[in-house]
Parts: structure tokens; C-alpha cells; sequence
């Protein structure tokens, strides 16, 4: 599986924010219909304050560039886009055009695995006795 993190801002106006987040509590099937298409698994976005972060989750055949390009040639989703872009801004670091942007990866932490039978796990720099 493959994960994306893209970051966004919105406008940082109260009442634009509320019609921003009812719009997503709504969404039109042809917006959900061209993610799913698309290859992607899960889509969430979450916000604090008027900062957006969006993960996707995909299978290992999707492509970013592919569902960009899609995207394009969607009237409805292009439709879509005008519209939240009444609501979006860019992010300082973002080169003209340019929406959402992805995030680089710089820290992760994971738990090693569980099962029903008993395993003892060892810190990579210390082997097993």
C-alpha cells in the first residue's frame, strides 16, 4: 500500500471554513467517484486552525501524476476544484498554480508485531542470546 500526505490552507475566515467543511460532509458522488476510480483506498483530511493535511492511501498500482491527469479531464471534479478554491490557499512554499502539496515523510516510530505465539523481540543492536 502506498500513503501520500499533502498539506493545503484555507482561507483563514470562520464562516469559510464552516461552508468548506460542509461541503466535505457532502461531497458530490462525482467527487468520491474519481477518488475511488482513481485507485485510491482511503482519503482523509484533517485541519487545525485553517491548515489542511490530507493522507491517501492507495494500492500499490495507483499514480499520483495518473489521477492528476484524470482530474483534468473531469468537467464535474474540475467543477469541484473551482469552487473549493473559493474556500483554499496556497501555502507560502508553494510555486504558482500549485495546491496541494506533498508532504516528505522525516520521522516514523512502529511497534513490532503481534501474534497469538510467544516471540521475544530484540532491539536491532542488541542479537538475540
Amino acid at each position: 500500500m502506498k500513503r501520500y500526505c499533502l498539506a493545503l490552507d484555507l482561507k483563514d475566515d470562520p464562516q469559510l471554513i464552516r461552508e468548506y467543511e460542509d461541503y466535505h460532509k457532502a461531497a458530490w458522488p462525482e467527487v468520491i467517484s474519481s477518488i475511488l476510480d482513481a485507485g485510491v483506498i482511503k482519503l482523509e483530511i484533517y485541519r487545525v486552525s485553517n491548515r489542511l493535511f490530507m493522507i491517501i492511501e492507495a494500492a500499490e498500482n495507483f499514480s499520483l501524476e495518473r489521477k492528476i491527469q484524470m482530474d483534468a479531464a473531469n468537467e464535474k471534479l474540475q467543477e469541484w476544484e473551482v469552487l473549493m478554491w473559493k474556500y483554499q490557499q496556497a501555502l507560502p512554499v508553494a510555486r504558482p498554480g500549485e495546491k496541494w502539496i506533498l508532504m516528505e515523510k522525516i520521522f516514523t516510530v512502529s511497534s513490532p508485531p503481534t501474534s497469538s505465539s510467544t516471540q521475544t523481540y530484540y532491539p536491532a543492536t542488541a542479537p538475540p542470546p
